[in-house]
C-alpha cells in the first residue's frame, strides 16, 4: 500500500472513529492558527497549506470555524468537502451553502468569500492539482458513496 493511500486511510478512520475529538482538534487548530495570524500550523502534516473558514451555522446562527486545506487559482481559494472521505458532509460545507457567504482567513488576512461549487473541465483541472498539492485526497473518493465537492471560494467586496 502506497505511503499515501495509507495516510489517506489512517485520516479517514480517525474522523469516522473518533468524530468528537477530530472536532475538538479542528476547534483548537483554528483558534491557534487565529491567535498566531497564521504562523501556527499554515500547513497541513503532507505540507498542504491550511487556512481557517468562518462560516455561520445553519442551525445555531453562531460563527464556526474550520481549518481547511486550500490551493489557490487566481483570486479564488479552492477547498474539497471531502472530512477525510468520511460518510459525514464537513459541517462548514453545510453552513456555506446555507449562507452562501463565509470569510477565509490565510495568516493575517481575512477574505469575504461566497462559494461555487466546481463541476466539468474546471473541477477536473482543479482537482488534478488539488490531488498534486494532497495526494491523499485521490482516495478519498474510495470510502465514501456520497460525492466530495471541490468548491472555489471566491472573494468578494464584503
Amino acid at each position: 500500500m502506497a505511503d499515501h493511500e495509507r495516510l489517506a486511510r489512517q485520516s479517514n478512520r480517525v474522523v469516522r472513529r473518533w468524530p468528537r475529538a477530530q472536532r475538538r482538534m479542528s476547534r483548537i487548530h483554528a483558534r491557534l492558527y487565529r491567535a498566531s495570524g497564521g504562523r501556527f500550523a499554515p500547513r497541513w502534516f503532507a505540507g498542504a497549506p491550511v487556512m481557517v473558514l468562518e462560516t455561520v451555522g445553519r442551525r445555531s446562527g453562531e460563527k464556526r470555524s474550520a481549518p481547511v486545506l486550500y490551493l489557490r487559482d487566481g483570486d479564488a481559494l479552492v477547498v474539497m468537502a471531502a472530512n477525510a472521505g468520511s460518510a459525514r458532509t464537513p459541517a462548514w460545507w453545510l453552513n456555506l451553502k446555507a449562507s452562501g457567504s463565509g470569510e477565509a482567513i490565510v495568516g493575517r488576512q481575512r477574505i469575504p468569500v461566497r462559494p461555487r461549487e466546481l463541476a466539468g473541465a474546471e473541477r477536473d483541472r482543479l482537482l488534478r492539482q488539488f490531488v498534486e498539492m494532497y495526494p491523499q485526497a485521490e482516495h478519498y473518493p474510495r470510502f465514501t458513496e456520497r460525492p466530495l465537492p471541490l468548491i472555489a471560494l471566491e472573494p468578494t467586496m464584503g
